[in-house]
């Protein structure tokens, strides 16, 4: 293990000087504000890995265990895994999805989203000048057909996914009939809850971030925002408000909070489900829809006046809208944020430490964050019902990639122990 944890280290030292290279390539093959990838994936990004390092060092390998009969039970490489990223986070995505496997052992294949390929030769380099053994990582660019290949290939032991939920389910048919170890990471439509006793200055910038953020391309995005009635007209003005001030331009520009969205069929998708949303009686707080003479963007937009059974706070969009929706009490805040067939994310905002720690520990959520969008790459992360199976990120995020084996240490003859 120490070994791995040295090349990975070295690989990140490598990485370091070419940063901010890095971080202008990934705005232009993905539209990501220079501004905005700073955080994600200079902070975030390398920050995940060193967290991934620390982890390492955690993990028990062997433990010896007394009992009638004494016992090896060991933790050992799963095998070769096929790790799969979306184009919503490129640099990142690349990073955690190579460096977890890894560290557990095993040999990658790493297939980058084709919509943004580029950034994975940049650390596959940075892996062979840290000293990383010769076939223990590939990249392997292409698009769909090529995922396929690979996540049927006998030769994979495990698949490391995130993406659509659709796929995922082919990906789960495709595993579970091999027999095969997976982890997903799929969609989601998580909630905010805004409860009456909330601090607005604190909620509505971790709302704006969680609606907007990375220009709504976010699986784990807060895109319902669940507000107490008392507060709800003061909620969705001053969200709307915080939504005009954003800056939609030019994604290199240092000023510009929301960029472009990947592609034009991005784009439409996004505003297709907007369109719908206003003719099945949903109103706008803010301007609607793309900007007709400015590429692929999209304006960021408040909706109100929906059920949240409607199809639009049902179904992630992934893009920068956010649906507004009022509550009556706690036990109906925590049952409209169920009511949706995804469980990835989710978040509170009050003053009460005890009434915040009694919604996260209702909601049925495989991550939650308490006054504020947080994203911690320290701890696992992962989802429920239809945003997967499985994490990523700490000790567990490694463990997933390691089978057990018990080694019985029998003192001669034949051993029978039901104790």
């Amino acid at each position: 293990m120490e070994e791995r944890v040295a090349v990975v280290e070295r690989m990140c030292a490598s990485l370091e000087p070419r940063l901010e290279e890095t971080l202008r390539l990934v705005t232009v093959e993905m539209g990501v504000p220079i501004r905005a990838s700073r955080p994600l994936h200079q902070a975030m990004a390398i920050g995940s890995v060193r967290h991934a390092c620390a982890a390492a060092r955690e993990v028990v390998v062997e433990e010896h265990r007394t009992g009638a009969v004494d016992a090896l039970v060991r933790l050992e490489p799963v095998g070769v895994v096929a790790s799969i990223a979306p184009w919503n986070g490129p640099f990142l995505q690349a990073l955690y999805k190579i460096v977890y496997p890894l560290l557990a052992g095993c040999p990658v294949v790493f297939k980058p989203a084709p919509e943004t390929p580029l950034d994975a030769f940049g650390v596959a380099e940075a892996f062979v000048e840290a000293g990383l053994p010769e076939g223990m990582l590939s990249v392997l660019p292409g698009g769909p057909s090529v995922g396929e290949h690979l996540v049927a290939h006998p030769g994979v032991d495990a698949v490391f996914f995130t993406g659509s939920t659709g796929t995922g389910r082919k990906i789960g048919a495709v595993c579970g009939a091999a027999m095969r170890r997976m982890v997903l990471e799929l969609g989601g439509k998580s909630a905010a809850i805004v409860l009456d006793d909330a601090d607005l200055a604190v909620a509505v910038p971790g709302l704006a971030a969680g609606a907007f953020g990375n220009t709504g391309q976010n699986c784990a995005a807060t895109s319902r925002v669940l507000v107490a009635r008392s507060r709800y007209d003061e909620v969705v003005e001053a969200l709307t408000a915080a939504a005009g001030r954003l800056v939609v331009g030019d994604p290199l520009d240092e000023a510009t909070d929301l960029g472009p969205l990947v592609s034009r069929r991005q784009r439409d998708k996004v505003a297709e489900h907007v369109r719908a949303a206003l003719a099945d009686g949903a109103v706008a707080t803010t301007s609607p829809g793309p900007l007709p003479d400015r590429g692929w963007f999209h304006r960021p937009t408040v909706l109100t006046g929906m059920a949240n059974s409607s199809r639009i706070a049902q179904e992630e969009v992934f893009g920068p809208v956010v649906c507004v929706i009022p509550f009556d009490d706690e036990a109906d805040a925590v049952a409209m944020a169920d009511d949706s067939p995804y469980g990835l994310h989710g978040a509170v905002y009050t003053a009460d430490p005890d009434r915040a720690l009694a919604v996260a520990r209702a909601v049925h959520t495989g991550t939650f964050s308490v006054n504020g969008f947080v994203l911690n790459a320290e701890r696992p992360f992962g989802g429920v019902k239809a945003s997967g199976v499985g994490r990523k990120y700490g000790v567990e995020g490694i463990r997933e990639f390691m089978e057990l084996k018990t080694v019985n240490l029998a003192a001669g003859g034949g051993t029978f122990s039901m104790r």
